[in-house]
């Protein structure tokens, strides 16, 4: 009897387990999805993951814009690398290589789109202090995805030495699909001389286009997406510059430019639950860059850094900011000509040229944001394959 109670025991403890791990698998995706595998990745946004598309169709920054981690111009805005190379390369992918290069450029692993200066919706004629929008707006870096994606099939048919530069067809379906677009749809409003209230009245309207895109993708087999949202916009020094006399808070950045961003990222996270709903079989994660970003202003000797709202590359003015005298260029400062040039320690600055972050800040970002904590569902990077499971029973 006392042996029959212990197998008893030890078939109905077995039970209990399984329904735990099968009731935990349910509540937590983390719990039961293996790591996903990316093939490629397709991104679209604005400056803070162009690897090149400005820089391929108008003026390349100049040095010291790339000087820390490339050690040249790479067309990015950045000393070094941004959010998105890190997350290419937490997949042991390559860099993603701008769709406008023309020279050397393979596509084999996808393709980026984003360009610096892009809008979600076309932008106001309005020229602001940063220097204007690109033309290339999201729904122009959509139209060139579909060029891609039909053209570089047509290419890898036609076989020869071009094929193997080219994704191959169904790394379309099983790709990563990128996004961090938003910021300068809220630069629009403020430059163009719109109330605070005014420019948050467009941001529903600014989300529900963007919401038009990913479902675009997800109709032509995209499955699986990472969004951001923004960024503290009233942090950083071309902001901070151009409206002075804005209400700070104790960090010094200005309240009611980052209470936009607050209030477009509130929206967007909304949007993405919605397309959860839309898109049954796609794996959407919103993730939240503005606390993130935000700890770099309020709180920068706890994680490394320092003068945070101070300019590593510019010159001139409280923030080290000058719209007439960028990171790059040549100036004449007392009948002598000089190239505004770095700070010397880029690995400890937050903000690399007034409106851009370095890499150092750019890999903190990463390292934060890619373990799941500031993600909706809190599904990490690795994960972000796996839909939701309770949005799917």
């Amino acid at each position: 009897m006392a042996y029959t109670s212990i197998k008893v025991s030890v078939i109905t403890l077995g039970y209990f387990f399984m329904l735990f791990v099968t009731f935990t698998s349910i509540l937590n995706p983390i719990f039961a999805s293996k790591i996903c595998e990316f093939p490629a990745i397709f991104n679209l946004g604005d400056s803070n993951s162009d690897t090149g598309t400005l820089s391929a169709a108008f003026t390349p920054p100049n040095s010291p814009y790339g000087d820390t981690y490339f050690h040249m111009p790479s067309g990015r805005f950045s000393d070094g690398r941004l959010i998105i190379d890190f997350v290419a390369k937490s997949f042991d992918l390559p860099f993603l290589s701008a769709y406008l290069n023309s020279l050397g450029t393979s596509y084999t692993h996808g393709a980026n789109f984003a360009s610096a200066r892009g809008t979600i919706r076309f932008p106001s004629p309005i020229i602001p202090a940063n220097g204007g929008y690109s033309p290339f707006y999201l729904d122009v870096q959509y139209q060139q995805f579909l060029q891609f994606k039909e053209r570089s099939q047509i290419i890898r048919k036609q076989g020869g030495k071009f094929a193997k530069l080219m994704p191959e067809e169904e790394y379309f379906r099983e790709a990563l699909y990128t996004f961090d677009i938003g910021h300068n749809d809220i630069g629009d409003g403020i430059f163009s001389n719109m109330s605070i209230e005014e420019v948050k009245a467009s941001v529903p309207d600014i989300v529900n286009t963007f919401s038009i895109y990913v479902k675009n993708i997800y109709e032509l087999g995209g499955r699986s997406f990472w969004i951001h949202g923004t960024g503290p916009i009233g942090c950083l020094a071309y902001v901070l510059t151009a409206f002075p006399s804005a209400e700070k808070d104790s960090a010094g950045c200005a309240k009611q430019y980052n209470e936009v961003a607050r209030y477009f990222n509130y929206k967007l996270k909304e949007a993405v639950s919605q397309l959860r709903k839309d898109l049954p079989l796609a794996a959407l994660t919103f993730v939240d860059l503005y606390p993130v970003k935000y700890s770099l202003f309020s709180e920068p000797k706890k994680y490394g850094f320092e003068l945070p709202l101070i300019v590593c590359c510019g010159y001139g003015g409280k923030y080290n900011y000058s719209d007439a005298a960028l990171c790059g260029e040549t100036i004449t400062v007392n009948n002598t000509k000089m190239v505004v040039g770095s700070c010397d320690n880029p690995s400890v600055r937050v903000n690399w040229d007034g409106s851009h972050y370095t890499d150092a800040a750019n890999k903190f970002v990463f390292d934060r944001i890619s373990t799941g904590e500031f993600s909706d569902p809190p599904i990490p990077l690795s994960m972000a394959c796996r839909r939701n499971a309770l949005l799917s029973l």
